[in-house]
């Protein structure tokens, strides 16, 4: 579920999070990984054979070494190839208290969102049996009502594609509390989010789509989705580590590994995914090699080839000439090669899983741990580049495009973008504001994205092969822009292209002059709160009176009260980010009273400053006073402005509590 961890805060570090998305989860906000957590491996000049004892020695001799640097406690890793096992190992630690090592058989790791390409599975397997209509208006199989959008149903296609168009949800995603599990049939009316893009038209990760693609196979199907799944895939494909369910089974608890902030760390509980068939699986490595093969080998034991081939070749409308959806599984290409994929974050553990069809060769790697600084998004993302680079080389010859276009194209992209993956009509989209993706250019007028610089292992390096697509010389990912009467209508790069988009912020809401505006307002509302007792002890000091009296006092104190309002509604604010940072299932319940109490004192503080103020203001002139206090009172009208507008344009107020 890239991990939604802590995600909204780091939302412009894309989606090396799918659950959170999550998949849930949305990782802490993505720091840049040290270039020192993954050792350069050269590339041989031709294919290497991808046998076990040629695996084994490269795995070995990179992966001990990138968990170490990370922190990472332990890993797993399988590699199938014409329907068998190459290699499944594990590495490190699934307990580092008992020192209980990773068991690739039996050691069960949390493969987040890929846990969404079972619940894909089990769609398509309803979609042979004809009980699915992928085109249909999927209210046609709920017992609630999803709102039409501009006119437009959802589809089980649009669910598959994360075109849906739904917002951000984060309320009931993850929680370390068992009683925060709910079934899907209380959760998919109860937490439906706001749809804010038209079917079809934008990429948007969405873990409660997922979910609700998951209560449909319950509905269809006649069997909860745990036992669904149980029955349907697990067992025919002699899955017997592996379960939905949460808690786990009894039978299943002793081969949980734990999951680690990093190595230095305490286990942390049993995540409970709230949305489960978003990604709440629990499987071993040995099990994971199953389904790939099974995906491989045309679906064998899950779906007919022509299922299974409607899954895999679809492709879905995307930004240029970048990754694109297909049906639950994401393009990556690779020198010249494409594989379908999907990646996992739930808060501790990391996953990905690649399959490249046209070789019959599938990937999987999870970690239990985000490492030190986020560097298990680093490690993957190098695995999968330089096992690529090792066993599937490519030829590829990009293109060029001339320096002076280059640079033109490079200063068109400059300024502040938004992820279409985010909260936008709930005070959630605080948090969007404090996670613009930022482009700006490097001193020989290249393109950079500090932001997104933690996905790789490496530096990157942009340059512009095509009029507005740009390729990382390290990796050769890339990254393309649409262009509409000369301005930048939204971008994305391969590494979250197919679920992800990034727009233009507008001028009202751009981080580029709000955040400057708002510190400045919030040092001037400090200054003047500040003020008040300290002229207070002053004048007491000095026994003096105070100048103003009868309405010019009441207007100068109501000013000072409701400045003080407003630091303590920041401060409500900057306690419920760090609670949120520090455990997000903590915005799920336990933190309901502050969220609303914050929404009611943050809208009284900001409107009530702002007429204060203005009060003060018209009886400073009145009243004829010296500059200083006309200057003090204008400067104070001025802060209120900025707080006012963020209160409104973030939706800082209200009761609703679907966010």
């Amino acid at each position: 579920m890239r991990v939604f961890r802590k995600l909204m805060i780091g939302l412009a570090a894309l989606a090396a999070v799918p659950l959170m998305a999550q998949g849930p989860v949305a990782a802490p906000p993505v720091k840049k990984a040290e270039a020192a957590a993954v050792p350069a491996i050269t590339p041989p000049a031709a294919p290497v054979a991808l046998d076990k004892a040629d695996l084994e020695a490269w795995l070995d001799g990179y992966l001990p070494y990138a968990l170490e640097r990370g922190r990472i406690p332990g890993a797993v890793v399988v590699v199938v190839k014409d329907g068998q096992v190459v290699l499944e190992k594990g590495y490190g630690f699934a307990d580092v208290a008992k020192r209980a090592p990773v068991l690739p058989e039996t050691t069960l790791f949390r493969p987040g969102s890929v846990s969404k390409l079972f619940t894909w599975t089990a769609v398509m397997q309803q979609v042979e049996l004809g009980k699915i209509d992928l085109d249909k208006d999927v209210n046609a199989y709920l017992d609630f009502k999803i709102p039409a959008y501009q006119g437009k149903p959802i589809t089980m296609r649009n669910i598959m594609t994360h075109t849906a168009g739904f917002q951000e949800s984060v309320r009931y995603l993850i929680s370390n509390d068992p009683k925060a599990a709910m079934t899907l049939t209380k959760q998919m009316p109860l937490a439906l989010p706001d749809r804010v893009f038209a079917p079809g038209t934008t990429p948007a990760y969405s873990n409660y789509a997922t979910a609700l693609a998951g209560y449909i196979v319950e509905r269809v199907s006649g069997e909860d989705f745990d036992s669904y799944v149980e029955k349907h895939i697990f067992q025919p494909l002699g899955m017997a580590h592996s379960s939905f369910r949460q808690p786990l089974p009894a039978n299943l608890v002793a081969h949980m590994s734990k999951g680690y902030p990093d190595v230095t760390q305490k286990a942390k509980p049993f995540e409970m995914v709230i949305p489960a068939p978003a990604g709440s699986l629990s499987a071993s490595g040995a099990d994971m090699g199953k389904f790939m093969i099974a995906q491989l080998n045309d679906g064998a034991g899950l779906m007919k080839p022509e299922t299974t081939a409607m899954m895999h070749d679809f492709k879905a409308p995307g930004v240029g000439p970048l990754n694109s959806m297909a049906l639950g599984f994401y393009e990556q290409w690779v020198n010249g090669h494409r594989a379908i994929a999907h990646g996992g974050d739930t808060v501790w553990f990391h996953s990905y899983l690649w399959l490249f069809p046209d070789s019959d060769i599938g990937l999987y790697i999870s970690m239990n741990s985000p490492g030190k600084a986020g560097d298990a998004g680093a490690v993957r993302s190098a695995l999968f580049h330089k096992f690529a680079d090792r066993y599937l080389p490519g030829t590829e010859k990009p293109g060029t495009v001339d320096a002076k276009t280059a640079a033109a194209h490079a200063q068109m992209m400059v300024g502040n973008y938004v992820g279409s993956r985010g909260s936008f009509t709930n005070f959630m989209s605080l948090f969007g504001l404090l996670g613009q993706a930022q482009i700006g250019l490097t001193e020989d007028g290249k393109i950079t994205l500090p932001g997104l610089d933690g996905l790789g292992a490496g530096a990157r390096d942009w340059v512009e092969v095509e009029p507005f697509v740009w390729r990382d010389t390290g990796t050769g990912e890339r990254l393309a822009a649409e262009v509409k009467d000369g301005k930048v209508t939204r971008w994305s790069l391969d590494a979250g292209s197919p679920f992800m988009v990034f727009e233009p912020v507008p001028f009202g809401t751009n981080a580029a002059w709000l955040n400057p505006a708002l510190i400045a307002a919030l040092a001037i509302v400090l200054l003047a709160a500040l003020a008040w007792p300290v002229r207070a002890l002053v004048r007491r000091s000095y026994k003096a009176e105070f100048a103003l009296t009868g309405k010019s006092r009441r207007a100068y104190r109501l000013s000072r009260l409701f400045a003080w309002l407003v630091l303590a509604a920041l401060a409500g604010w900057f306690g419920l980010i760090a609670a949120f940072s520090a455990d997000i299932g903590s915005i799920g319940g336990p933190l309901d009273w502050l969220i609303l109490l914050l929404r009611i004192l943050t809208p009284l503080a900001t409107f009530g400053l702002l007429i204060a103020a203005g009060w003060h203001l018209a009886m400073t002139f009145r009243d004829k006073r010296r500059w200083t206090m006309k200057l003090g009172a204008v400067l104070l009208v001025l802060a209120a402005l900025p707080l006012v507008w963020v209160t409104l344009a973030f939706h800082l107020y209200g009761f609703n509590m679907v966010y």
